[in-house]
């Protein structure tokens, strides 16, 4: 198993170890709070480290095991984090809206994903077949769909295990995994409740570095895990490495130019004397994430232990 290294340092330089203000924190996480800096509340980073190994280390087994991982985070700054590293790992994710019932309801999801594909499918002639009206409103319906279950649109069945981006926004999320039984990874900021994670990770889950690199750490995880998988499996995952280049055409010279003495670079010479072509021929909730993080220099300033 070999996990993506990181440290404190690159940790504290995304700005993991902030937390909400103390008056909004939840007692919940109490026992991952450090302690407060000018009214804001700082996370315990010795902790973050080792529950990030723990969670990391628990997607890593899962995924070369066979699994499947939901990336789930619709709050505006972690919407495109989310997508590209589900995306660069071949995951799965929902960075739109959650919609109820998409892991207790799958079967109905799943007519809804169909739909989907089929709208995805219609192309210019069959489109015109339509009033513009109709025509409208399908790219309506295709569109709102494609936000909500474009991510999952691939997806068979319910996943193994979901990671989740701030707990309070997706509550429902983690209330459907809890109800049938699969494994929650959640960042967990100061005002995050931890009910229903099972592999809580403390930290900042509002600013747009500290989400990216999660996504990052979690993404490269799960890359690792399915090259061990492939490689149980008795796949040479090196012959894709260094692909061997396929001759073109026009370099390949025959035997009877060969014999003849004709190269490759006399073909190029003979063809600068060819008449030229005419033109016709020619080829964080942002704000909010802002107001949490300390302004000024402040380095004066201590620290206070809870």
């Amino acid at each position: 198993m070999n996990l993506p290294s990181y440290n404190i340092r690159q940790l504290l330089e995304a700005g993991v170890h902030f937390g909400h203000q103390t008056h909004r924190w939840n007692p919940l996480m109490d026992e991952y709070i450090y302690g407060s800096k000018n009214g804001i509340h700082i996370l315990d980073l010795t902790q973050t480290v080792l529950m990030l190994d723990s969670a990391l280390s628990e997607i890593h087994k899962l995924v070369a095991k066979g699994g499947s991982i939901l990336f789930v985070g619709t709050k505006r700054q972690a919407q495109q984090p989310v997508a590209e590293a589900a995306s660069k790992c071949a995951q799965y994710y929902i960075n739109y809206r959650w919609l109820g019932g998409t892991l207790t309801n799958w079967n109905t999801v799943s007519n809804s994903i169909l739909r989907l594909k089929d709208l995805a499918a219609f192309d210019e002639s069959q489109l015109g077949l339509f009033t513009k009206k109709e025509r409208l409103n399908i790219e309506k319906e295709h569109q709102k769909l494609n936000l909500s279950l474009g991510g999952i649109k691939d997806m068979k069945n319910i996943p193994d295990m979901l990671f989740v981006v701030d707990t309070n926004k997706e509550s429902i999320a983690i209330k459907e995994a809890k109800k049938i039984g699969i494994p929650v990874v959640a960042i967990l900021d100061s005002n995050s409740s931890t009910d229903g994670v099972d592999f809580p990770i403390p930290g900042n889950d509002d600013a747009s570095r500290a989400i990216t690199l999660y996504c990052d750490l979690v993404s490269r995880t799960v890359l690792d895990a399915m090259e061990s998988q492939l490689g149980s499996a008795g796949i040479d995952l090196g012959e894709a490495d260094n692909p061997m280049a396929e001759e073109l055409p026009e370099e390949k010279e025959t035997e009877q130019e060969l014999s003849d003495g004709i190269t490759t670079q006399d073909k190029l010479e003979a063809h600068k004397f060819e008449p030229e072509l005419g033109e016709a021929g020619s080829n964080e909730n942002a704000n909010e994430a802002a107001e949490d993080i300390p302004q000024g220099d402040h380095s004066d300033t201590k620290i206070s232990t809870k």
